[in-house]
């Protein structure tokens, strides 16, 4: 079961800024052995499997036990839960996405459009390859606070980089009248809903959307808000 609710939506704010409880973000330690780490990787692909295909709420440890090819036992000796489980399946996702949209060489105050479509194309690319695991994600904030407070968390690295990058060269402190942060938020959300809508939701998209396509209008959507006006 996916809840229709969309990836732009991270839960409300807290009203005195992002006090984030470092147990939401602290994400399941690494094993020390190789064949500890070979374990949890199967235990992981396995959970990849049973999680784009149940959903969340209807994933079963006993299910990603038998996947994986272990007893319950043996997975339990691993994970706690299959909220430990997930948390470590996006553990990678989170980090990644970070850097794929980061690689825009230092192009940002001569050409924002190549720079933002770079950026784009590296977040884009990366979420289609884990749409499952996103859309699974969507589902998983919507009914706990940990993946929620991840996903938040996620976003506003995103935000704040952009914030100083646009600052760094010159960009102004507000946009359109709201702060830069809160105007680079609402691209954030853009994308993430974008990719939720005719990435992971593909099936029931109404328009299909290539990934040229969906990279070219996000990214002038972008420009046209935080640029629109300063380069010259």
């Amino acid at each position: 079961m996916v809840l229709p609710i969309p990836l732009g939506y991270a839960g409300p704010r807290p009203r005195r800024g992002p006090t984030y409880p470092e147990r939401f973000l602290k994400m399941p330690a690494q094993p020390t052995t190789s064949k500890g780490r070979e374990t949890q990787r199967a235990i992981l692909d396995a959970a990849r499997t049973i999680f784009a295909r149940d959903g969340y709420v209807e994933a079963r440890m006993i299910d990603i036990a038998t996947e994986a090819g272990l007893s319950t036992g043996g997975l339990y000796r691993y994970f706690d839960n299959k909220t430990e489980v997930f948390a470590a399946l996006i553990a990678d996702i989170h980090e990644e996405f970070y850097s794929q949209s980061g690689h825009t060489r230092p192009i940002l105050q001569t050409d924002p459009l190549a720079a933002l479509t770079e950026a784009n194309r590296g977040y884009m690319e990366y979420y289609y390859e884990h749409r499952h695991v996103m859309r699974v994600f969507i589902e998983a904030a919507a009914i706990d606070e940990r993946f929620r407070v991840i996903l938040r968390n996620m976003r506003d690295r995103h935000v704040k980089r952009f914030a100083a990058a646009y600052r760094a060269i010159g960009g102004a402190d507000q946009v359109r009248g709201v702060s830069v942060e809160v105007a680079a938020e609402a691209m954030a959300c853009m994308v993430e809903q974008c990719c939720y809508v005719w990435f992971a939701q593909e099936d029931d998209c109404n328009n299909s959307v290539s990934m040229a396509e969906a990279i070219k209008v996000t990214s002038e959507a972008w420009y046209a808000t935080m640029f629109a006006g300063l380069i010259h």
